[in-house]
């Protein structure tokens, strides 16, 4: 699938996703950004599809870890539902080109921006429930997510996993300042940028100051990671 086109035939994506419409305008809600204001956005999808993801997730962790305590089942329900798991998972089935943006926001970015790519991913789940309930939406989850679902180990969101690989060599945690803020009250988009004090920092960009704090912690993580192979 090519991730280069815009506005990709959401046909192509039904495949990915196993699911045939019975509504189609529901999925073409479910990728319709707000940037876009004479159109329905998915930010309503997205809401109900953060539900609807967490309760198949768990129900998957309760089957898959029949030993796995209370406190473990959250660690590994919270790595399996976090922004950047979502975002992952939308780049994996190369959501971005069917993406509906105003030009200027797919100019900057855009449909490769971590935030809008796991809130798309939500709003989708959303919209299969919708469609045709929870089987539809529990098949997609438990097909996009099967190799996941399988880690036998407690997967790590991003802060923490910079804040663990920073500290395992000698450095100080790292810090999140907000620079910018731009949009709507009930459209906000924060960037953040992760700092580590001697070693650089990156920006992200999120729908809330958390989102863009992990998207952040996500990009400098990946800049420390490849710095240290390349040596």
């Amino acid at each position: 699938m090519s991730r280069h086109r815009e506005n990709a035939d959401p046909e192509t994506l039904e495949a990915v996703l196993g699911h045939v419409f019975s509504n189609r305008d529901l999925l073409i809600t479910a990728l319709t950004h707000s940037s876009l204001e004479e159109a329905t956005n998915y930010q309503r999808l997205e809401f109900f599809g953060d539900r609807v993801l967490g309760l198949v997730i768990a129900e998957a962790l309760y089957e898959a870890f029949p030993a796995a305590g209370e406190g473990e089942l959250s660690q590994r329900l919270h790595a399996q539902v976090s922004k950047e798991a979502l975002a992952e998972v939308a780049i994996e089935i190369g959501l971005g080109p069917f993406i509906r943006l105003a030009p200027a926001a797919a100019e900057t970015g855009g449909r490769e921006n971590p935030a809008i790519l796991a809130d798309v991913m939500e709003a989708i789940i959303g919209a299969l429930f919708v469609d045709h309930g929870l089987e539809a939406a529990r098949q997609a989850i438990r097909s996009l997510w099967a190799g996941r679902l399988r880690e036998k180990g407690l997967g790590k969101d991003a802060k923490t996993g910079l804040q663990e690989w920073l500290q395992g060599r000698g450095e100080a945690a790292p810090k999140y300042v907000i620079v910018d803020r731009q949009g709507p009250d009930h459209a906000p988009e924060f960037t953040v940028r992760a700092e580590a004090k001697r070693l650089g920092s990156a920006d992200g960009r999120g729908a809330s100051r958390q989102a863009a704090e992990f998207a952040a912690a996500a990009a400098l993580l990946d800049k420390l990671q490849d710095q240290a192979d390349k040596g």
